[in-house]
């Protein structure tokens, strides 16, 4: 499904002449065309699924997001512009991501499930959170959440 929206998207940005998503949307084919290829050598003949493309698309805007950082200390902030249009683009293929009441919410209800009380429990914690709420949880503020309540 979402190998169509993309190529879809492709195609409408091509004909509305919108140069940063042609050019995002290509890297990102490009990206999942090399894991499909690399699944073929495994056995896999037909390409990745859905969810590891969600998990290609969340590392493609972690590293963006990693540059503008970088861009911006270095004082480059045409380059950091550039990152977060990319990471607008690449953000209309995932699905919407949790807000930060919305984590801490979550959080709390895995912990009161599992019966986690300390910090021995976050490994336990954290694996409950990736099965649930894989596609959707920015898991670093998860992991800072799940911490302060087992600590």
């Amino acid at each position: 499904m979402l190998r169509s929206q993309l190529t879809d998207a492709l195609k409408k940005a091509v004909l509305e002449k919108d140069a940063v998503s042609v050019t995002t949307v290509r890297l990102i084919l490009a990206a999942l065309k090399e894991r499909d290829i690399a699944a073929r050598g495994e056995g896999n003949t037909d390409g990745i699924s859905d969810e590891e493309i969600l998990t290609l698309l969340q590392a493609m805007v972690k590293q963006r997001r990693e540059s503008i950082e970088m861009y911006t200390k270095g004082n480059r902030p045409e380059l950091a512009a550039q990152e977060a249009a990319e990471i607008g683009v690449i953000e209309r293929f995932l699905p919407k991501q949790m807000s930060d009441d919305e984590i801490e919410a979550a959080v709390k209800g895995v912990v009161t499930d599992l019966g986690a009380t300390c910090l021995k429990d976050m490994g336990r914690t954290m694996a409950a959170l990736r099965e649930k709420y894989a596609s959707c949880m920015d898991f670093g503020k998860a992991g800072g959440v799940a911490k302060k309540l087992l600590g």
